[in-house]
């Protein structure tokens, strides 16, 4: 595959915020790679589109929160496409909504290992391949947390926005550790948007539901949020990092 300018990893590439991303960063000139766990032809038709605009891009599966397939990814990503230039950390999952007291500790321990473990570990192969320290010409990392980090998400999802207030202190510490490295490290806090993870939890029509306590008076469109990543990837962002932006109506 022809070798080009900027390359960028998308973890949870094929649905929602991850897919309308691959398609604003290929829009802007990266070749793609949409990583993904189960949705095989989710991830080729992201892939379809970006190719029938005349774009450059792969999928390849993973499971971001082992190991062991997280180092395999990388390593493909050299072979096919070339060293990286941007990481969007965007896999996650949530789960059925509850209180805190109805928790177990395999589903703490299992929203900890894809939403966290798996940030830590896709930064660590993104660093020793951007960092200027190990030899690499810069790059940038947008990790995707959550309004929940900030608002707790009582009485739904009190474990899954733990794991997102992990991910921005994940974000302010390596923003700080790599700044004199040519890594910038930034995050985008998505409100309510209309995405298909929301029946994950349950409640598919939770932004309906909810978007009256929403200032803007509306859930907000998974193309919005990719414009904030794409914006804090570009060179207009390149004297931002350890910020975050959210994207959430106000709220």
């Amino acid at each position: 595959m022809t070798k080009v300018a900027k390359i960028a990893l998308i973890t949870g590439g094929s649905r929602g915020i991850g897919a309308a991303t691959a398609l604003q960063l290929a829009a802007a000139g990266y070749a793609v790679c949409i990583n993904y766990l189960h949705k095989h032809e989710a991830a080729q038709q992201v892939v379809q589109d970006i190719q029938s605009q005349g774009g450059t891009a792969i999928a390849i599966q993973a499971d971001v929160a082992n190991e062991v397939d997280v180092v395999r990814l990388f390593a493909e990503i050299d072979t096919r496409l070339g060293k990286l230039d941007a990481l969007v950390n965007n896999a996650g999952i949530l789960m059925q909504q509850c209180r805190l007291e109805d928790l177990t500790a395999e589903r703490i321990n299992r929203l900890l290992s894809t939403n966290v473990t798996s940030y830590f570990l896709c930064c660590r192969e993104a660093v020793k391949r951007m960092s200027t320290r190990h030899g690499g010409k810069g790059g940038a990392i947008v990790n995707v947390s959550s309004a929940a980090a900030r608002l707790g998400s009582a009485n739904e999802y009190i474990d899954y926005a733990a794991t997102k207030g992990a991910i921005d202190t994940l974000t302010k510490g390596l923003s700080v550790e790599v700044a004199n490295e040519g890594i910038r490290v930034n995050s985008v806090r998505p409100g309510l948007i209309y995405t298909t993870m929301h029946a994950d939890g349950g409640e598919a029509n939770r932004v309906e539901r909810l978007k009256t306590n929403v200032p803007m008076q509306r859930g907000g469109a998974p193309e919005e949020v990719a414009a904030a990543i794409s914006f804090l990837l570009s060179d207009a962002a390149s004297y931002i990092t350890g910020s975050f932006v959210d994207v959430s109506g106000g709220r």
